[in-house]
């Protein structure tokens, strides 16, 4: 691994103000990463689709001052300023200091705000810290205009996995790998990289309706969850399934054999809870109304042939997956159907969407 291709270059050039303001989405992981050691490297690689939907919008204004030992910013999330952010942010600036020094010259003014409730319980940090960290990469390039494209991405999707493993999938899509991987070209554990084979043009524009069975605060962080995998028993055999089910899926996702993508993708669900149901100390992160849904689906897809599948993120809500050509009849189902598992009945479509845009 060589990180030192990272370390922003010195620059002669001054900037006594400048703004920036990027669109980028949050993502759902279809192979699960879930175990990593320091800093924020995964212990199996992943796959994820990235949403159009969900995304944060995060304008950073910089305004040149004398450099100090400590980075200067003021955060506000929809409006209003939110001081417990910043600890979270203030850390990630502090992994990230070797590789932007030039953040030590610079006051930050963040605003920030989400497509979606931030208390919905879908995970913010993904979207929030890629946006973020092209914001950061818009000012790089600014004092190095040499800087390609791929470059800003690539480093960009390295600075947002500082800050938070999933992040690193959000600065492109709509496809993304994170973690080494020997069967994905140009994978790597540092960042994230576009899924770099031609995808069947059944998972083109691929649908995600986020029903929101809880909107409450996560039942446990992302990163105890993933310190659990630590001692954890099934651990080792689970990141070699992780690496044999993303080999899989990259073929399925090549030849469009939609039932093996509906089993891989289910599977990495259900597994994913049950390392915490296995884990010490032990969670229960689905609801009963998260079952209810799941039975249903399993029940719908049988009476109708239909292509619709699950998967989970480390809570209760569940992502209903289906191909555009299902979208009139599926949304019904959800709307008829699903929606009444729902908290207040809340749900989000989406579909897949292509990264970042800045604004």
């Amino acid at each position: 691994m060589n990180t030192s291709e990272f370390i922003a270059a010195s620059s002669n050039k001054s900037i006594e103000k400048a703004s920036f303001t990027w669109q980028t989405p949050s993502n759902i992981a279809l192979v699960k990463y879930w175990g990593k050691s320091n800093p924020q490297i995964p212990k199996n690689a992943s796959i994820s689709f990235t949403l159009n939907n969900c995304h944060t919008i995060t304008t950073i204004e910089f305004e040149q001052k004398e450099k100090t030992e400590e980075v200067e910013f003021d955060l506000f999330f929809e409006g209003k300023q939110k001081d417990a952010f910043k600890p979270k942010i203030a850390a990630f600036f502090t992994r990230i200091k070797e590789y932007c020094p030039y953040i030590f010259e610079y006051k930050m003014t963040i605003n920030s705000e989400n497509s979606f409730p931030h208390s919905s319980g879908i995970a913010s940090s993904a979207s929030g810290l890629s946006a973020i960290a092209m914001c950061l990469m818009s000012l790089e390039s600014e004092l190095n205009t040499s800087l390609s494209k791929e470059y800003i991405n690539k480093k960009a999707s390295f600075l947002a996995r500082l800050g938070s493993g999933s992040a690193s999938r959000s600065i492109e899509g709509p496809l993304v790998v994170w973690g080494n991987h020997p069967e994905i070209e140009g994978s790597s554990d540092l960042f994230g990289v576009q899924f770099p084979y031609k995808v069947h043009s059944v998972f083109e524009n691929y649908q995600d309706a986020i029903l929101l069975v809880d909107k409450g605060e996560k039942q446990v962080s992302s990163t105890v969850g993933h310190n659990l995998m630590h001692n954890h028993p099934y651990a080792e055999n689970r990141f070699l399934q992780a690496n044999d089910n993303l080999s899989k899926i990259s073929e399925i996702l090549k030849n469009g054999d939609v039932k093996s993508f509906i089993n891989l993708v289910e599977s990495e669900a259900l597994t994913l809870h049950a390392m915490m149901l296995t884990s010490n100390p032990y969670f229960i992160l689905m609801k009963p109304n998260t079952l209810e849904i799941i039975n249903s689906i399993w029940e719908y897809r049988n009476e109708n042939n239909s292509n619709i599948c699950f998967t989970l993120d480390a809570g209760a809500n569940v992502h209903v997956l289906y191909p555009e050509a299902e979208k009139d009849t599926v949304n019904n189902f959800i709307e008829n159907k699903l929606s009444k598992y729902c908290q207040k009945n809340q749900y989000i479509c989406d579909t897949v969407g292509f990264g970042a845009k800045q604004l």
